[in-house]
């Protein structure tokens, strides 16, 4: 069996609060979800929305007709007597996800009408989109509620449209009400009474069920799978594509057409273009997710791979890693030591574990490329010369006007010294930076990403820790600062790159 995936990012994933897709955002995702994840579907947003979901709309459809995806682009629409379809055909759109109402309450709470009229306002929407070559796919809007307080109208309602031209039937857990054993149940009944339809599960996250649900969903039959990349939507959030893909390869053998090495990749590009962090510990994408801490786990791994699963990171396009902190054992340093080709005695890694403990207590972070460093500090060996060194720079704020930093630095004994400004401080301070490699014909590394973490509470010291993730010649790597002031800290993890890629030059 091979489950269809069916990815609502740029729909359902762009409800999340804060969350809005630019144009070529949307466009991106959707080449990425469909030409290298390997995604079936993608429901790339809602009619009737604005004109720029309209622009965004239409540039992707346009893609997609080029590229033969037509079939394969969605978008929601109404049952509001053919605007949405008159918005979907002026876009180029050949899908439709028709939102039909899958509880009694809904239809005589909400549409404030009997259910024989909105039977027949859905009728009515779908010939009319059969009649325009629209194929449509119905969403049974809270269906979950449905077919526990309403499960007679569930039944009304597909038995009244069973005749029409609908590809899809989608069952929305629209509340995230539902537990594993009663989406079996429901899912099943739907299968039973129903066989030729193709039936989609769609999970919300309220009570933290999602995977859960779709784990349910997909064991009894279900045939297609509703995700978001890293679980975003409204409220607590979709199912997370990353967990399902991972939950249906492991646990029920059900393939799909993901790519799983591009998952971390997909990822990474949402959480850029969303605004929206992926929380450390996210299975699969967190970036602590394969990373031992214990020391009595690497000691594990070390003598035979004891704390291994079969997720395994090389999967999905990252790698294990051994953290350095007060948890950290003779066995993480040494993985770590081992992975820069640097052998200690027993005396000496016993110093070096002790440092980075005590450096842990102080909550300050330890990084790989920052362990030469403290090798050479705890052991009293001659420190390596910088290749580059920071010897003065100034930076200028005054309101009204740009930020201006002037840089000077010493590259093998040589001082060089640019201005530029900048839309901030450390973005000024970086021009000038660069203005001096490229004067030299250096190669730039690219900032991936900057943050800042100031303890709860501002005590440790009043000093904040400034982490930022660089990109060189298709090595992803992270250094640290650590200042009272953030962009004092930003330079010296800048300083610490500088060194660090001049060492693999």
């Amino acid at each position: 069996m091979k489950m269809e995936i069916m990815d609502t990012t740029l729909r359902d994933g762009e409800q999340t609060s804060g969350v809005s897709f630019a144009p070529h955002e949307k466009l991106g995702i959707t080449q990425m979800l469909l030409e290298t994840l390997g995604v079936d579907r993608v429901e790339i947003g809602s009619a009737r929305v604005s004109e720029g979901e309209k622009a965004a709309v239409r540039r992707v459809i346009e893609w997609a007709k080029d590229k033969g995806y037509e079939d394969r682009v969605e978008v929601l629409g109404f049952v509001d007597g053919g605007s949405s379809l008159e918005w979907i055909e002026s876009v180029g759109g050949k899908v439709m996800n028709l939102l039909t109402k899958g509880s009694r309450r809904h239809v005589e709470s909400q549409l404030r009408k009997s259910v024989e009229e909105h039977l027949s306002d859905v009728r009515e929407t779908v010939l009319a989109a059969h009649a325009r070559n629209i194929r449509v796919n119905l969403y049974l809007e809270d269906w979950s509620n449905g077919m526990i307080h309403s499960r007679d109208y569930v039944y009304q309602f597909m038995d009244a449209l069973a005749d029409l031209p609908v590809k899809r039937v989608m069952l929305p857990d629209t509340l995230g009400i539902l537990n594993p054993l009663q989406t079996a149940e429901f899912c099943s009944e739907m299968l039973k009474r129903y066989p030729h339809f193709h039936f989609d599960f769609h999970a919300h996250n309220d009570y933290d069920l999602a995977l859960a649900n779709v784990f349910a969903a997909a064991q009894v039959g279900i045939r297609g799978i509703h995700t978001t990349v890293n679980g975003l939507g409204e409220r607590a959030g979709n199912a997370p594509l990353t967990s399902v893909v991972a939950v249906l390869h492991d646990h029920l053998k059900i393939k799909t057409n993901i790519k799983e090495e591009k998952i971390f990749q997909m990822s990474k590009l949402v959480e850029t273009y969303g605004g929206v962090r992926i929380p450390n510990n996210k299975p699969i994408i967190g970036d602590n997710v394969f990373t031992q801490c214990a020391g009595i786990h690497a000691d594990g791994d070390c003598k035979d791979n004891l704390y291994v699963n079969d997720l395994l990171p090389e999967r999905f396009g990252r790698q294990r890693e051994y953290a350095l902190g007060k948890m950290s054992g003779k066995a993480n340093i040494r993985q770590n030591i081992q992975a820069l080709g640097i052998t200690l005695d027993d005396e000496s890694m016993s110093k070096v574990t002790q440092r980075i403990i005590e450096l842990g207590d102080k909550k300050q972070i330890v990084t790989p490329e920052e362990l030469p460093y403290i090798i050479s500090d705890v052991l009293k060996h001659p420190t390596e010369k910088k290749k580059i060194k920071m010897i003065n720079y100034s930076l200028s704020l005054t309101h009204g006007l740009r930020p201006v930093a002037t840089v000077k630095i010493e590259i093998d004994g040589e001082a060089y010294q640019m201005t530029a400004p900048g839309d901030g401080q450390y973005d000024a301070f970086s021009k000038a930076l660069w203005k001096i490699y490229s004067s030299l014909g250096k190669e730039t590394p690219e900032l991936v990403d900057y943050s800042v973490n100031i303890p709860p509470g501002g005590k440790t010291n009043a000093l904040v820790h400034t982490t930022i993730t660089w990109r060189f010649k298709n090595h992803l790597f992270k250094t640290h600062g650590l200042d009272a002031d953030q962009t004092e800290a930003a330079i010296q993890a800048t300083e610490k790159m500088l060194n660090l890629i001049e060492e693999k030059q």
